[in-house]
């Protein structure tokens, strides 16, 4: 079964560029047909898609981020990265890494759409 685990740190200052790293196991990030994504939760709102990085290597983006996210990846350590520039006190959420079988690029999801998710993670963006 495979597992995720979101890693980061928990603050952040205003301005400066977020980095969290999802880390795999119990199956490759390269495995044919998996699309593997980033969403966060803001408190007391939904379930927001930020972009997904496929088994092939290709990105997708919210365009809501406008630019501001980029993800990659590293296949030796099978992981994948979120990097989210010039952060603002908006950005505070709980960040998910999650999988899914096929390409979900919508804003809003739902849990049940992904069938693995890992716990999240808190980043909190202050002075």
């Amino acid at each position: 079964q495979v597992q995720l685990q979101e890693s980061g740190p928990g603050l952040v200052k205003p301005s400066q560029t977020l980095s969290l790293t999802c880390t795999v196991s119990g199956g490759s990030i390269t495995t044919t047909s998996y699309y593997w994504s980033w969403i966060r939760q803001p408190p007391g709102k939904g379930l927001e898609w930020m972009g997904t990085i496929s088994y092939s290597g290709n990105t997708y983006y919210s365009p809501s981020l406008k630019s501001r996210a980029s993800i990659s990846r590293d296949t030796s350590k099978n992981q994948y990265t979120l990097q989210l520039s010039s952060v603002a006190p908006e950005d505070t959420a709980v960040y998910y890494c999650a999988r899914a079988s096929v390409l979900l690029p919508r804003v809003w999801v739902s849990k049940n759409e992904y069938s693995d998710w890992g716990q999240g993670t808190q980043v909190t963006v202050s002075s």
